[in-house]
């Protein structure tokens, strides 16, 4: 098994190929190849179309008496698709093509006839002009003549093709030249413009912000300056500006402003504090029916006794009608000192 893919084999030493015996086959033997149709052909028994590239298996053989500089010539046989008619056709070495013999014919075939027409109208003439020098002279002479109607006509065809068509192709071109140069200004005249006003807007803006940061700066200075105030608290009381007389603006004099009413604000009139706190009414002392007014005796009972039949609204802080806040203590005092001095 290990000499079944070898390339070469083994000779003994007293091998001799002469002494092989040689098959004797007939030299005109065939052989089944597989090819396909080498052109298009109709069937001459059934009609039948059998189209290039169709496969077949053929049978081969060499053509007998017939060489072409030396080369063989093949013949092959197939039969029809429809029919199995025999059909057969061989090579053609000197055109490189191959040549129907028998049982069909080959389709698409004019321009080869055609070929071959020219071929053999030349083959004539250079067999003429071989023996016959002056039908050299006059097929020169036709020739030279025929070119010269060729040229005449193509000159013809060439002014006809003009007044039918006039286009100037140097022209449009330089046109077009012209015409992308003029484009080209034209953009950059107007990028030049665009940047000019740019600039020109800027510069504007910047006199305008210059002229308003001016006009500013004179208003401030003629506007008249207000009297600073002593304390912060003060803008709270005061509702007009004052002069450092007392006087206001209107010349009417304003009451002196109390020290703690400055830091804290009045609770009267429309100030800013004055709708935090409610204003009450002064309450009047009224005894009870079930208190009793005890007689004159001691000054510390009769404090002590007046303190305790004080009601309870004294208690509460009452302001006073110029705004001013009064203790509950003290009010309860003064009700008892009122008391004692009418008894």
């Amino acid at each position: 098994m290990s000499e079944r893919k070898v390339l070469n084999k083994y000779y003994p030493p007293d091998f001799d190929p002469a002494k092989i015996p040689k098959l004797k086959l007939p030299k005109d033997r065939q052989y089944v190849v597989r090819l396909m149709a080498p052109f298009n052909m109709r069937c001459k028994t059934c009609g039948e179309y059998i189209y290039k590239g169709k496969k077949f298996n053929a049978r081969k053989e060499t053509v007998m008496n017939e060489l072409y500089m030396g080369l063989p010539i093949f013949r092959f046989y197939i039969k029809c698709t429809r029919c199995l008619a025999e059909i057969t056709f061989k090579t053609d070495p000197e055109n490189t093509d191959y040549a129907m013999e028998h049982g069909a014919t080959r389709n698409f075939q004019a321009e080869k006839l055609l070929e071959e027409e020219e071929k053999k109208i030349t083959k004539d003439r250079e067999e003429e002009e071989l023996n016959n020098p002056m039908k050299v002279l006059e097929n020169r002479t036709r020739d030279s003549k025929m070119e010269m109607e060729v040229l005449e006509n193509l000159q013809e065809l060439k002014e006809l093709n003009q007044r039918q068509a006039s286009v100037d192709f140097e022209g449009m071109l330089g046109t077009y030249k012209e015409l992308e140069q003029r484009t080209k200004e034209q953009e950059k005249e107007e990028d030049e413009r665009e940047t000019r006003e740019m600039l020109e807007r800027a510069l504007v803006k910047r006199l305008r912000d210059s002229d308003s940061d001016s006009d500013q700066e004179s208003e401030s200075s003629s506007r008249p300056k207000k009297p600073s105030t002593d304390r912060p608290t003060d803008i709270l009381t005061t509702d007009r500006l004052t002069d450092p007389q007392g006087l206001s603006v209107g010349g009417v004099k304003k009451a002196k402003v109390e020290s703690w009413e400055r830091s804290v604000g009045g609770l009267g009139g429309g100030g800013v504090l004055g709708t935090l706190v409610v204003r009450k009414k002064p309450a009047t002392s009224v005894p009870k029916p079930g208190t009793t007014v005890t007689p004159a005796g001691s000054n510390t009972q009769t404090v002590s006794k007046a303190a305790a039949t004080v009601p309870t609204e004294a208690t509460k802080p009452i302001t006073a009608q110029n705004g001013s806040l009064s203790l509950s203590l003290l009010g309860a005092y003064s009700d008892s000192d009122d008391s004692n001095n009418s008894e």
